[in-house]
């Protein structure tokens, strides 16, 4: 039997939140996330565009992904197929990584010719904050080596007015086809960009811009997925938007106001009502053709007023003290909504110490870590799979298709940060390497344990031919004790 209050005691109980109150001005409504989506995303991501191209603060988001997400050398790749016994395929391992740094190159991996593997990289992820979502296109049959290329397609072409139902439980909702179960089997994309300029004078958006289908397999859709059914990506920048906004304002407001604090400025008024009569002309200064005062003002000039004349001083008093705080308090609230540290966006470390600042540094990474297993599952890996499977059909890579899936296993490197605290944070490593696989915490840091193990021994090698001991100098050169002490509990 359910249970039936009607007491009205417990009628205050209830979620505060939901109510209505002329302090709060937060909308209700029960909209699907698609729905909001459709209604709002061309002005999302023109505004967002408008913010990446005019506002030092976005522009610095946006340099700080590529930076910090991809680095400069990229997300790179380690082949991990193994024999039938167990063992890394080492042979086998090589080639593919050989073989896809070297599609990787400019002028091969993209079909404009333009991109390298890390420049398409350092575009995704910037494409993906900017404009909410990043539409790349695995074109197979392309002619080079390889026979495989990539193509970068701007979100535009995706149009979110496409919606339609089909057969069999299909449909097409923002301009993705969808199976029953709200699986993607197609995008229908324009054929030209709806803002190009086609000709001269015309817009590609105009009548005959016709739908081009392509299948979901061959198309890599990078979005942040944030709700259940979501079709397509929000902008990042879509609840800081407004804020810039009004700080650009802001800003504006106050530097006119200060330029004007920083000129002698007022007005002549009349202090006699015979002034400008007939006898009572004043001929010290210009006047224009309606009998007003001219006077052009020059730094460390002091003039005398005319006769029945005063001055009344304008002298706007702000910007004043109250500028900064509100300035920090609007860019504290863009880095939170950015998901990056105010220290990092805005290059102020006035109210920051070492504690603080390494703390909000180790935050930081957490953030950049989670983009770094975004690109590395939704881009890099259809990529490469996609990649592999074209160059050893076309014997590029000359191993047995009947082994792709042996040899298609593979692991992303992201870029690494070194130690905030050196001497603190190896001491921590040294000590966790006594309970971990050092594999995997060298995975952690990008590296691959075994092509260190195998460079550390080529080294120590040629080391002792040349008569000199590594491990002398790397064990005792110029350690802390506590460094030293933790390095040799770990040997």
């Amino acid at each position: 039997m359910p249970l039936m209050i009607s007491d009205g005691r417990f009628r205050g109980r209830a979620f505060e939140a939901a109510k209505s109150s002329r302090l709060g001005s937060i909308g209700l409504h029960s909209n699907s996330y698609d729905a909001d989506i459709r209604m709002g995303l061309r002005a999302l991501r023109s505004k967002s565009r408008w913010l990446f191209e005019n506002n030092d603060y976005a522009k610095q988001f946006y340099r700080l992904l590529k930076i910090n997400v991809i680095g400069p050398k990229g997300i790179t790749l380690q082949n991990k197929a193994v024999t039938e016994s167990g063992e890394l395929d080492k042979e086998a391992n090589t080639l593919i990584e050989t073989g896809f740094a070297d599609w990787g190159k400019r002028g091969v991996c993209d079909v404009t010719g333009k991109l390298s593997w890390l420049d398409a990289q350092w575009l995704f992820i910037e494409t993906v904050g900017r404009d909410g979502e990043c539409l790349v296109e695995l074109v197979h049959g392309f002619p080079n080596k390889y026979g495989f290329a990539i193509r970068f397609i701007e979100a535009d072409h995706l149009d979110e007015n496409l919606n339609r139902e089909l057969s069999g439980g299909r449909h097409i909702r923002m301009g993705i086809e969808f199976d029953k179960w709200d699986r993607p089997i197609a995008y229908h994309l324009l054929q030209k960009h709806p803002g190009d300029i086609a000709g001269f004078g015309s817009s590609a958006s105009s009548f005959g811009n016709q739908y081009r289908r392509v299948i979901a397999e061959n198309m890599v859709h990078g979005f942040l997925t944030e709700r259940v059914r979501q079709s397509r990506g929000v902008p990042w920048s879509h609840t800081t938007i407004r804020r810039m906004a009004l700080l650009d304002g802001f800003e504006e407001a106050a530097l006119t106001n200060a330029r004007a604090g920083a000129s002698k400025m007022g007005f002549f008024t009349k202090s006699s009502p015979e002034v400008g009569e007939e006898g009572n002309e004043y001929h010290g200064s210009e006047e224009d053709e309606n009998g007003d005062i001219i006077s052009e003002f020059e730094p460390g000039i002091l003039e005398e007023l005319p006769w029945g004349w005063d001055f009344k001083e304008f002298n706007p008093g702000y910007p004043n003290g109250e500028t900064e705080p509100f300035t920090k308090l609007q860019l504290r609230g863009a880095a939170v909504g950015w998901g990056t540290q105010y220290h990092a966006l805005t290059g102020d470390l006035t109210d920051v110490n070492f504690s603080s600042i390494r703390q909000g540094e180790l935050i930081g990474r957490d953030g950049w870590k989670f983009l770094q297993a975004f690109v590395s599952s939704v881009f890099c890996d259809p990529v490469k799979t996609a990649w592999q499977r074209s160059s050893m059909l076309t014997q590029a890579l000359p191993l047995p298709m009947r082994d792709f899936d042996r040899l298609n296993v593979m692991k992303w490197c992201p870029r690494t940060w070194g130690w905030v605290d050196p001497v603190k944070d190896m001491t921590s490593f040294y000590m966790e390497a006594r309970s971990r696989s050092l594999n995997g915490m060298m995975a952690e840091r990008g590296i691959d344990l075994y092509e260190e193990i195998d460079a550390m021994a080529e080294e120590r090698k040629y080391a002792k031919s040349k008569g000199i001991d590594l491990n002398a100098v790397i064990f005792n050169g110029g350690k802390t004790n506590a460094t030293a002490a933790a390095t040799n509990s770990v040997k």
